[in-house]
C-alpha cells in the first residue's frame, strides 16, 4: 500500500500589520506580529503509482462553504507546494491530496497558505524525501509570505515581505472570535486601494516598525493591553471595499470585547476577549447580531504544520 500521511497548519491573525512603502520588487515593506490560532488546515497525501497530482477539497463541520469555490489546478497552493517537493527531490511519483478545510476562506487568516505548509510536509514524508525542517522552511518562502509563518506556527515577527521570522515570547493563552463572511475579499484588491489611497494623499506611509505595546502585551500576557494594541494598516483600505465590516467591529465592541480588528487583508473580523467564556459570549452576540456568515471561536498561540496521522506500508 502506498503511505499516507495526514498533516494540519493553523491558520493565523496579524497583531499588528504594519505596511511600508512599495520594494523595488513590487511588495510592500511589512512588519507584522503573527499568533497561530486553533483553526487549522487537514491535509491527507497519499503517493500514486504516476505522475498526476490530484486535489480534493471538503469542509469541516465548523465551516459553510462550496468547496468547488475553490481552485484545484496549478493555481492551487497545495498543489504548487508538492511541485515544488517534487522537484526539489526528484520525486516522479504523483499524489493524492485531500484538503478538509478549517479556516474560513479568502478571509486574510491564511488558509492557502496553511494548506501549502501542510501539504509541504505531508508529501516530503509520504514521499519518503527525508526532507529537514530547514529545506521545508526554505521551499515554503518560496511559495508565499504566509506560508513559512504557518510552517512554523506560535507566534512570531515578520519582516520583509512577512516571510523573514524571529519567534516572540508570549505568555498564557489568548482567546478570539472571529467573524466570517460569505464573500471573500481579495488581498492583491486591498493592497491596490491601499496604494490609490496612499498615491491620492488620502493616507499617509511611513516605514514600517514593531510596536512595543504589542510585544509588551503578549510577554505579559494581558489580553486587555494587547486589545488596545492591535492595529492594521490595511484596515482603511479593507473598510473601503466592504463598509459592512465596520458593523461586526462595533458589534464585537458593543459585546465588550477588549479589542477588534480586520484579520490581515479581511474580510474576517478578529476580536479579542478576556477568556474563553467571554470568547463564547461574544460569539452568541455576533451571531444573534447577525453581522457574519459565521462566527468561530479558537485559541492561540497554535503549534504550526504537524504530522497527525502516518499509515505507512
Amino acid at each position: 500500500m502506498p503511505r499516507t500521511v495526514t498533516v494540519r497548519a493553523p491558520g493565523k491573525v496579524n497583531l499588528q500589520l504594519a505596511v511600508g512603502p512599495r520594494r523595488d520588487d513590487g511588495y510592500h515593506r511589512l512588519v507584522t506580529v503573527f499568533q497561530a490560532v486553533s483553526l487549522y488546515e487537514t491535509v491527507t497525501a497519499t503517493a500514486r503509482d504516476d505522475e498526476d497530482i490530484v486535489l480534493r477539497i471538503a469542509a469541516s463541520p465548523a465551516l459553510t462553504f462550496d468547496p468547488a469555490s475553490v481552485p484545484t489546478d496549478e493555481s492551487n497552493l497545495a498543489v504548487r507546494a508538492a511541485r515544488a517537493v517534487a522537484e526539489r527531490y526528484g520525486i516522479t511519483d504523483g499524489i493524492d491530496l485531500d484538503i478538509v478545510k478549517g479556516i474560513p476562506v479568502a478571509g486574510g487568516m491564511a488558509g492557502g497558505s496553511a494548506d501549502a505548509a501542510a501539504a509541504a510536509v505531508a508529501c516530503a514524508e509520504a514521499w519518503d524525501t527525508g526532507a529537514s525542517r530547514v529545506e521545508l522552511e526554505e521551499l515554503c518562502a518560496g511559495l508565499g509570505a504566509d506560508v513559512p509563518f504557518c510552517l512554523h506556527g506560535h507566534t512570531a515577527v515578520g519582516l520583509g515581505r512577512g516571510d523573514e521570522l524571529s519567534p516572540a515570547m508570549t505568555h498564557g493563552q489568548f482567546h478570539w472570535v472571529f467573524a466570517t463572511q460569505s464573500e471573500g475579499l481579495s488581498t492583491p484588491a486591498v493592497f491596490r486601494e491601499f496604494d490609490r489611497a496612499v498615491a491620492a494623499g488620502e493616507a499617509e506611509v511611513a516605514e514600517p516598525a514593531l510596536d512595543d505595546a504589542v510585544m509588551a502585551a503578549l510577554m505579559a500576557g494581558d489580553p486587555r493591553a494587547l486589545g488596545s494594541a492591535l492595529t492594521n494598516d490595511l484596515q482603511p483600505a479593507a473598510l473601503r471595499l466592504a463598509p459592512h465590516l465596520q458593523d461586526v467591529i462595533d458589534a464585537a465592541k458593543d459585546a465588550d470585547a477588549v479589542g477588534a480588528i480586520v484579520s490581515g487583508s479581511g474580510p474576517t473580523v478578529a476580536a479579542l476577549a478576556r477568556s474563553r467564556q467571554h470568547a463564547l459570549a461574544i460569539a452568541a452576540h455576533l451571531t444573534a447580531e447577525d453581522v457574519a456568515h459565521t462566527v468561530l471561536t479558537a485559541s492561540g498561540p497554535a503549534a504550526g504544520a504537524a504530522i497527525v496521522a502516518d499509515l505507512s506500508d
